[in-house]
């Protein structure tokens, strides 16, 4: 079983190359269900897979606090991969801390490097280093898959004081000071189709006068402002100029 959570298609397109790579039809959206605010009974007879961005070097917190809701049977080997435009820092202390709490067994965190989508802080890559970074992914996650499949643990080395630090006190930080959606509008551009709303997997965006409004309950997935087709959103004045990142529903790697 693959459970992925994505704002803009980075950690969907890992999910369903991951799933291809293990042969596991199973793929569940942790956006759909958050959408849905559901929390089901998840039954796996194979190890399970959560895949999902770096939120300041660590799972993002509504993943972690939608994976404690959950209940789990069968199977409870679960394998963490993290994509991100860097590195993951200390994450797999708390992935750890999560299986406790959960019930589950910590079989390992991966980073997978990917394009760059977090547009309110950094610039996006180029279409040709784009084209680079999912080509290098895609062979580090067939490389995961056969880790999975015979039952390994990722490998994990010792985090250095900089991981520790980024993903504590760093992490701690970046919630109150930088995850809130004031500085999210959209300019005379917009169209009204409604897809940043449909997108959003908090239902944080309604639409009134045919603009979106956001309501105050942000993850910064960057869903609406990378997937709008207009580029009619902007996050204030820090993502002005700053080249869309969204990845399609079935895109391939190049």
């Amino acid at each position: 079983m693959i459970l992925y959570f994505s704002g803009t298609g980075n950690s969907r397109w890992a999910a369903r190359r991951l799933a291809d790579a293990l042969g596991d039809a199973e793929v569940v959206s942790i956006n759909d269900a958050l959408k849905a605010d559901e929390a089901p009974t998840l039954r796996s007879e194979r190890p399970i897979a959560v895949v999902a961005p770096t939120y300041a070097w660590r799972l993002p917190r509504v993943v972690d606090a939608w994976l404690r809701r959950v209940s789990f049977e069968g199977n409870r080997d679960v394998y963490f991969v993290l994509t991100c435009g860097g590195a993951v820092g200390n994450a797999a202390k708390y992935a750890r801390r999560l299986c406790r709490v959960a019930g589950l067994r910590f079989r390992g965190l991966a980073e997978v490097v990917m394009p760059e989508n977090y547009v309110a802080l950094y610039d996006v890559p180029d279409e040709e280093e784009c084209r680079k970074l999912m080509a290098r992914a895609g062979e580090r996650l067939d490389q995961l898959a056969a880790l999975v499949q015979a039952g390994v643990p990722f490998p994990e080395a010792p985090p250095t004081m900089k991981a520790r630090f980024r993903s504590g006190p760093v992490n701690a930080a970046f919630y109150p000071v930088l995850v809130h959606d004031k500085a999210f509008a959209a300019s005379d551009a917009c169209t009204s189709c409604g897809l940043c709303a449909a997108r959003c997997p908090l239902n944080n965006i309604v639409l009134e006068g045919g603009r979106p409004v956001w309501k105050g309950e942000c993850t910064h997935c960057m869903a609406c402002i990378g997937g709008c087709p207009t580029e009619a959103i902007e996050y204030g004045e820090k993502s002005k100029g700053r080249r869309r990142y969204y990845l399609e529903e079935g895109a391939v790697a190049s």
